[in-house]
């Protein structure tokens, strides 16, 4: 006889996680050999250095420093890292900051300029090492002069608000930020860096991924006014800070470090864990179980309600058409525009639609999670969709069409039983929905 439901859900899960948990996807990138430091197909000198600083920020920012230790030992100088609040491991060298994700605090803007200010120190006979996650951009807001914390923090409210995407949030983020978009290793330079990068965002673009501090950025001022625009966002925005972005397009204000500023000279990016590595664990994981696993994408975007209805669609049609059993596999990051003055998240808003468009279906069951452990301002990190989620749902006199309605998933699933809670997982490579289609009830 089959698990539970949701207890293959949760093992799924629990797989992809430890894939692209930080500290082994450190380990399998760096390894060291006596004096030579090995990173991906690189290798550095260690008798070559008078100095070696680990910096960084995001969610899983700090296990990451701490494989660095191992690996180094007391080799490194210093270092700082800028990690979200209760994401912390032990550290013996390197220094940790926490600070606010999403809506960042003074604690990041403080945190960034301590980066920036010990990167500033290194030479040409020093190495940075860079360990970067998501969550960096909101974890490190040092911001233009001219513009406030509290300014940069109502811009990113408001997108977030009306759905915007990560890549279009950020975009704004680069062009206020003196530490994104390529300006800490326009800090850093002549020493050489290397970034080791857990890629939060759809495609895995260097320079999208916590708004691309070591990378060259490739939006642009005209991005930024063009995102105000698409969101009719430019009267309520600051006025300082559109003011900035028209300065941008006129060329009064350089642009962000692009393709070959000498900056980059010496940069390593090296891309350590992906939403992809993810799901394929989930997809063996699926297979211990009997089921047939099918990576679906790993670009999953959209209206958070629309997706899950859509995979449930997908998952309906899979059962009148064939026999045996599926395990569709989906990762990404979906946005939910905000109608009502609810609490939840994305995943938690896919699975409360999931559960609405399934109808307590017998033959499915799925599980939208945020790979963080942290879904919105909430303190899940997504839920389920089982097959008698409505039945308990009425059971307890709870309409979930109202509660989506409201934007409320998170007090539904709460009512139901239904929320996923993982607390911090100490990785970020997106999201992940995992959905279990077989013929027979389960």
């Amino acid at each position: 006889m089959n698990a539970h439901p949701k207890d293959m859900l949760h093992e799924i899960l629990g797989a992809a996680l430890t894939a692209v948990a930080p500290d082994k996807a450190v380990s399998r990138f760096v390894s060291r050999d006596g004096d030579t430091l090995h990173i991906d197909t690189a290798t550095y000198a260690l008798d070559t250095f008078d100095n070696i600083y680990v910096v960084g920020a995001g969610k899983g920012a700090a296990p990451m420093a701490a494989q660095l230790e191992e690996i180094l030992g007391d080799r490194i100088t210093d270092g700082i890292i800028c990690v979200k609040y209760e994401h912390t491991v032990p550290l013996r060298i390197v220094r940790t900051i926490e600070a606010a994700h999403p809506v960042p605090d003074a604690n990041g803007e403080r945190g960034a300029r301590a980066i920036l200010e010990l990167v500033n120190k290194a030479g040409a006979r020093d190495l940075v090492l860079c360990c970067i996650t998501g969550g960096a951009s909101a974890l490190t807001p040092a911001l233009v002069e001219g513009i406030s914390l509290d300014e940069g923090k109502q811009v990113t409210q408001l997108l977030l608000e009306c759905g915007a995407t990560i890549n279009e949030i950020n975009a704004l983020r680069k062009h206020m930020s003196i530490f994104g978009s390529g300006n800490l290793a326009r800090a850093a330079y002549p020493s050489p860096l290397a970034a080791l990068i857990i890629s939060d965002v759809v495609g895995d673009d260097l320079d999208v991924i916590a708004s691309g501090p070591t990378s060259p950025d490739s939006s642009t001022f005209e991005d930024c006014i063009n995102i105000l625009e698409r969101y009719q966002l430019t009267a309520n925005v600051p006025v300082n800070i559109l003011t900035h972005f028209q300065n941008g397009v006129e060329g009064k204000i350089c642009e962000t470090p692009k393709v070959g500023d000498p900056a980059f000279d010496s940069v390593q990016n090296v891309l350590v864990a992906t939403n992809e590595q993810a799901l394929h664990a989930a997809a063996a994981k699926a297979q211990e179980f009997g089921y047939t696993p099918q990576i679906v994408t790993s670009s999953m975007s959209g209206e958070a309600r629309i997706v899950a209805a859509d995979i449930a669609k997908q998952a309906q049609s899979i059962i009148s058409s064939q026999t045996g059993k599926l395990c569709l596999l989906s990762g990404g990051e979906t946005t939910v525009t905000l109608t009502g003055d609810g609490l939840g998240g994305r995943n938690q808003e896919m699975a409360l639609a999931a559960a609405v468009a399934l109808d307590g279906c017998p033959n499915i069951a799925m599980l939208c999670a945020g790979t963080d452990g942290s879904d919105g301002p909430t303190d899940a990190a997504g839920g389920f969709a089982l097959p008698d989620s409505l039945q308990r749902a009425k059971a307890c006199s709870i309409s979930p069409q109202l509660y989506l309605a409201s934007n409320d998933s998170y007090n539904y699933l709460k009512g139901t039983g239904d929320l996923l809670q993982t607390g911090p997982t100490l990785t970020n490579v997106m999201d992940i929905c995992i959905t279990l289609v077989q013929h027979e009830p389960f």
